[in-house]
């Protein structure tokens, strides 16, 4: 009798490999874009809305696809579902780098979206079919650090590209990475998929998810602009989430199985994963433009700056991807959690210029350690919470809340520091008594946040000001957000450790 579940070949180390090169694809591009969105600022004279679109097109695609993507990995074959996420990111990217406005670039940045939704989850699904759990959280960590390690050459290298070449470089990093994780994969990774799950995908969830986003998101990062539609959109899009549960709940193939959430580990880690992941989105967002237009770090020098940041998470991650093992998961997360909370405090320290040592270092330190802490321990609480031939699922879900968060963190984030800019910079233009004319002058440039210009050397100064006293409120709100997923990980997790349990434990042992 044939078997319902095929597994790879236990520990085949080509499996790890394509995994971790195939993520790197979509984290490389994630921290190397936020790099060059200043220069594409410049480049294609974007708005802070516009900009704000051309990471949430790729957000929005990528989360609102990332739960069908996952699903057609289990249903049809993991390999050849990361196969085709691979490819379709790459020609996405080719088109980025081609793009010649900056509706084109967002257009170009959805279809890269797309293509990860596919990519993502299936480089953990083909983990999870790999490895045992007994094994299965060091090569989770393994994945984290290597992935990390791979993100951290990608913003000194982009933003080396940026500074000597162009922008448009950076998305021309992708296409070699990608061939050779299609070799890769061709080559030595066998197929594998779940024989008894219904193939019968849920594309009117996968739809209603993509309206309830898109409106949402499309409501918060045009408010600030006054936008017409901004509480239509939003109105359509909170009735479209609506209708997404209700559809979840009552389809037979569910895009999302509420059932998962029964299990209080599953839940608990994916509310971590909200709470941690909209903080870390929306930091890594606006820490660039910071460095570039407020401290007038280049481009090189703001990539440089992160990179603490991701080689703690390296050097950490495949030991604390077995931590779950010998503590559980509560105390690794709960502890973790509350030191990114300080990390993100501490990023309000500094004011306008300063030295990197006297000024960003230490808190991208702190928040390297509490990521590092962090990261493997909560993805292995999520795929040890499911049984393994739903991994995919599992994987997509937790990937597509984190995406959802950042996506939801740049709006929101957007939202307060265009509003405290605005309020601030009003303060601060008061005393100078300028003319109209002048008065005209900045407001023309308000949209542009940190880019604005002006001849007035003491309205740039305000202005600069202005920009720091929104991204320090905004850094406190990811700290109380970090805090927040330490409550959560304290009050929702097992404590006990899960040693050599099984891929997922029936719901009558979860806690």
């Amino acid at each position: 009798m044939k078997p319902s579940y095929q597994r790879a070949p236990e520990g085949n180390v080509w499996v790890l490999i394509a995994a971790i090169l195939g993520s790197s694809l979509a984290f490389i591009d994630g921290t190397v874009v936020n790099i060059a969105l200043p220069a594409i600022q410049s480049g294609l004279h974007a708005t802070s809305g516009e900009l704000q679109w051309v990471v949430g097109s790729y957000a929005l695609s990528l989360a609102s696809l990332l739960l069908v993507g996952g699903s057609f990995g289990d249903s049809y074959g993991r390999k050849m579902v990361f196969l085709f996420g691979t490819v379709l990111f790459a020609a996405g990217s080719a088109w980025c780098a081609f793009a010649g406005s900056i509706e084109g670039l967002i257009a170009a940045r959805t279809v890269q979206g797309i293509g990860a939704a596919f990519l993502v989850p299936g480089s953990l699904s083909l983990i999870s079919s790999a490895y045992p759990a007994s094994s299965r959280g060091r090569a989770i960590g393994t994945w984290s650090g290597f992935t990390a390690m791979m993100g951290a050459g990608g913003p000194v290298l982009g933003g080396w590209l940026v500074e000597h070449l162009s922008w448009r470089s950076v998305f021309l990093l992708n296409l070699p990475l990608a061939a050779v994780v299609v070799g890769i994969a061709l080559w030595r990774v066998n197929e594998s998929k779940n024989e008894k799950l219904d193939k019968a995908l849920d594309w009117p969830g996968a739809l209603l998810a993509s309206i309830g986003l898109a409106g949402i998101t499309y409501a918060l990062i045009e408010a600030s602009e006054k936008a017409s539609g901004v509480l239509l959109a939003g109105s359509v899009g909170v009735i479209a989430l609506i209708a997404f549960l209700v559809r979840e709940a009552r389809c037979r193939a569910p895009m999302v199985p509420l059932a998962l959430f029964k299990s209080r580990t599953f839940a608990g880690a994916n509310l971590i994963t909200f709470f941690l992941y909209s903080g870390l989105g929306g930091i890594l967002y606006f820490l660039p433009f910071t460095l570039i237009q407020i401290h007038h770090y280049s481009a090189a020098k703001a990539g440089a700056a992160l990179l603490p940041l991701i080689l703690i998470i390296f050097v950490l991650s495949r030991w604390t991807g077995g931590l779950v093992a010998r503590y559980g998961a509560r105390v690794p997360l709960t502890l973790g959690s509350v030191i990114v909370a300080a990390g993100y405090a501490l990023l309000a320290w500094p004011g306008v210029g300063g030295p990197y040592l006297h000024t960003f270092f230490a808190p991208v330190i702190v928040l390297g350690l509490g990521m590092a802490i962090c990261v493997a321990p909560l993805t292995t609480s999520v795929m040890n919470a499911v049984p393994e031939n739903q991994s995919g699922v599992a994987s997509g879900v937790n990937n597509a809340i984190s995406r959802v968060a950042g996506l939801l963190a740049v709006a929101v984030f957007g939202l307060v520091l265009t509003m405290l800019f605005n309020q601030s910079l009003d303060m601060h233009l008061v005393p100078l008594g300028l003319s109209q004319a002048a008065q005209n002058q900045v407001n023309e440039q308000r949209a542009l946040l940190g880019a604005a210009v002006n001849p007035d050397a003491r309205v740039m100064e305000a202005a600069r000001e202005s920009f720091v006293f929104g991204f320090r409120v905004i850094v406190l709100i990811a700290s109380g957000l970090a805090l927040a997923s330490a409550i959560s990980a304290w009050l929702l997790l097992d404590h006990e450790p899960k040693g050599g349990a099984s891929g997922g434990l029936p719901h009558s042992q979860e806690t």
